[in-house]
């Protein structure tokens, strides 16, 4: 009788590698192409008001010998290489703090992601549905990733660079078309090269996108040298010296392919209704409900007191910001302009709102605290206990769950929709962001994308 050794369970990338292979045989079911497409218009509505900060800037003039040839372009038309074009608009992508997010994994996909996908599928010409396909598996996989590493990645870590390398590296392999060892192992030389600390920008936030950008140009990488037959060690993920270990505590990595091709991710995102850090949005939100719902203004306001989650006291910690990147970061800011202005656009940096009396006023009425109800919610649901006291002694108080733009809260075509042309229009004026929605929406037809 012959004794049989049992199979070994499959390694995670190599769990990533076999769904990625059969994924690409089969159609992608309508509605989750149709929830890739509103990921696409939501990336480019963040990509066109990045463009122009100075991070993007400074980034393009040192990327000089990588533009104007190749086979890739930026969406100023410049040629550029696949890796140069995925790291400048993966970086514009989260420059501006608008881009969408998958809340479990505390992690923006879309910035590395599509930039990744949108460079390599320009490269090899494909179709719109193949780069749908590429990016809806860059957000399968990615976010799983981020969710096993857990809340202690997200101490240390910025996962949007972190993550966003999978992300990139599994769209780029799928638009290459690498067989299963070979994605096994472009995902598996991304996790070399996975980095982002959050001190980058707990001060001056100037360097954070380049996380974004940087991730983007890694998972190209990866995957050119994956298809070339580079190689790298399949247990990178959960080695006793790997991903895991060196970067989270006791990550379980048994479970991680369990709902793979049932339940998409991409589905579940998060769209920012507010620009800035998400983490400030569910106080705005709550502040705001409280305002429509009594109808005080600003100059009404004698207090108010935010109950918050440990990572809106951490990354929004600036009580006076002294700049647009500050203020982005800074609860206090995101709170009161919210409050003398009715929202948080684009013009909420400009110089003059960011040393507008009123809200400078209010902010120095306004108090934040560790609430422990809404922390033990976190990373799952984002909310905030908001508590106003007015100048005629009305106490007001609402906790407000989720944030708009969440999953229980969504945003709807037609918000996306608004987002771009407002967000997009004054860069490419309005006959050209309609012409880019309309061109997003037939994604899912066999039109090629370039």
């Amino acid at each position: 009788m012959t004794h049989t050794e049992p199979a070994s369970k499959p390694l995670a990338v190599e769990t990533f590698a076999r769904f990625a292979v059969g994924f690409a045989q089969a159609p992608l079911p309508p509605e989750v192409a149709h929830h890739a497409q509103r990921a696409v218009i939501d990336w480019y509505a963040a990509l066109y008001p990045g463009l122009n900060t100075p991070a993007v800037q400074v980034l393009t003039h040192a990327l000089a010998d990588d533009l104007d040839r190749g086979t890739a372009q930026l969406v100023q038309g410049r040629a550029a290489t696949p890796r140069a074009a995925a790291l400048i608009q993966g970086t514009a992508a989260h420059a501006a703090e608008v881009d969408d997010s998958f809340r479990d994994a505390m992690y923006h996909p879309g910035a590395a992601t599509i930039a990744a996908a949108l460079a390599v599928a320009q490269s090899v010409r494909a179709s719109g549905p193949e780069f749908l396909r590429a990016v809806v598996l860059g957000y399968e996989v990615s976010t799983r990733i981020g969710v096993v590493m857990g809340r202690s990645h997200y101490k240390y870590w910025h996962n949007t660079g972190t993550m966003g390398s999978f992300g990139a590296a599994a769209a780029a392999g799928s638009l290459l078309k690498l067989d299963e060892v070979a994605f096994a192992n472009a995902l598996a030389i991304a996790a070399t090269f996975t980095a982002g600390l959050q001190q980058a920008f707990r001060s001056e936030a100037m360097a954070k996108p380049l996380h974004a950008g940087r991730a983007a140009e890694a998972g190209v990488l990866a995957a050119q040298l994956a298809a070339g037959g580079m190689r790298s060690s399949l247990d990178v993920l959960e080695g006793e010296s790997g991903l895991g270990q060196a970067m989270s505590q006791g990550p379980d990595w048994s479970q991680i392919g369990a709902t793979l091709g049932t339940d998409f991710h991409i589905t579940r995102l998060t769209f920012k209704n507010h620009i800035g850090c998400g983490h400030t949005f569910a106080a705005i939100d709550g502040a705001l409900a409280l305002q429509q719902t009594h109808g005080f203004g600003h100059a009404d306001i004698a207090h108010v007191q935010l109950g918050v989650y440990q990572p809106t006291l951490d990354i929004a910690p600036h009580a006076d910001p002294q700049n647009a990147d500050q203020a982005r970061f800074s609860l206090h800011y995101m709170v009161a302009s919210a409050l003398v202005h009715g929202s948080v656009r684009l013009s909420a940096f400009t110089p003059e709102r960011l040393n507008d009396p009123h809200t400078r006023a209010l902010m120095q009425r306004i108090d934040k605290a560790l609430d422990l109800e809404v922390d033990a919610a976190f990373p799952g649901r984002r909310g905030a206990r908001v508590a106003i006291t007015l100048r005629d002694g009305r106490q007001l108080n609402f906790l407000q769950p989720d944030r708009k733009g969440d999953p229980e809260l969504p945003l709807s075509d037609a918000d996306l929709e608004g987002k771009l042309m407002e967000l997009a229009s004054p860069v490419i004026g309005e006959t050209g962001a309609r012409a880019l929605l309309e061109r997003i929406w037939q994604l899912h037809q066999s039109d090629p994308l370039c």
